[in-house]
């Protein structure tokens, strides 16, 4: 393990916790980044199972709530409608995941070209999509109908495609089907409770023989510093997109998309 595998896993981290929750693609900046840096991990196992810090952090964030819909659960219906949505829409990702894992570790991790274009394309729907004169119907996650949840699990799936981004797909699809902008990304943030817990728990199975110290140390690292940028992002996103939406997000993926390709093709020639 060396100096710059720290500091390539300590950066890799913060941008993980500074993208997971924004719907700018984490894995694909990860992807970017890594292969410009020579950073690349053991079966890419890095590149996902640091996403437990974000996790984790979200988690600090929605304590109380979600101890609050926990002891709900016996006694409240909007509880247990809220729950079930939940993992209805998890269950889409988890089986198509589990399916394509191999494909998507071997061939999609592995192209940057598809990383930036996805980046781009994603970036002016999202431009789109955020100036279309939406109907707002549904603004709170808890009252979502159940066809709501099951559409936007399925929209999540599209995130299998590095550079899409799980956070974009599912708030992209939720609002163009009736959702504010404030309930479309909190929404996004339960759903990424169990889908990336879901992906560390399947990766960690796929990889733990692998995986030896330094490959251990790296992914705390990158746990860690994932954990702290996080927190920052779940604690302020909601109150910038309620005020501002996502056409900063739209241009973010644009340009890195552009840089990332242009990067590409120097490197190359």
């Amino acid at each position: 393990m060396t100096t710059e595998s720290i500091v390539g896993a300590l950066v890799l981290g913060i941008i993980e916790g500074l993208t997971e929750f924004i719907p700018v693609s984490s894995t694909g900046h990860l992807l970017l980044i890594g292969h410009f840096i020579g950073f690349k991990s053991e079966g890419r196992a890095f590149e996902v199972m640091i996403q437990l810090g974000a996790i984790a952090a979200i988690l600090s964030v929605y304590f109380a709530r979600l101890t609050r819909i926990a002891r709900a659960l016996p006694t409240s219906a909007k509880a247990r409608h809220f729950t079930i949505g939940v993992l209805l829409a998890f269950l889409p990702a988890a089986a198509i995941g589990a399916l394509s894992y191999e494909f998507i570790k071997a061939v999609l991790f592995e192209t940057p070209v598809l990383v930036c274009v996805t980046l781009i394309f994603g970036g002016i729907i999202m431009l789109l999509v955020d100036k279309m004169p939406l109907e707002a119907r549904y603004t709170s996650v808890e009252e979502y109908p159940m066809s709501l949840y099951i559409k936007i699990g399925f929209a999540q799936c599209m995130a299998m495609i590095p550079g899409v981004s799980r956070s974009g797909a599912t708030i992209v699809s939720a609002l163009l089907m009736g959702t504010d902008k404030r309930s479309a990304a909190e929404f996004s943030f339960f759903l990424a409770m169990p889908t990336m817990v879901g992906a560390f728990v399947f990766d960690f199975m796929k990889n733990k023989d692998a995986l030896g110290q330094d490959e251990w140390t790296l992914i705390i690292i990158g746990l860690i510093s994932s954990f702290i940028a996080g927190v920052f992002v779940v604690r302020t996103l909601l109150d910038y997109v309620s005020r501002h939406g996502f056409a900063l997000f739209g241009w973010w993926r644009i340009i890195v998309g552009g840089i990332g390709l242009l990067g590409l093709i120097l490197t190359q020639s």
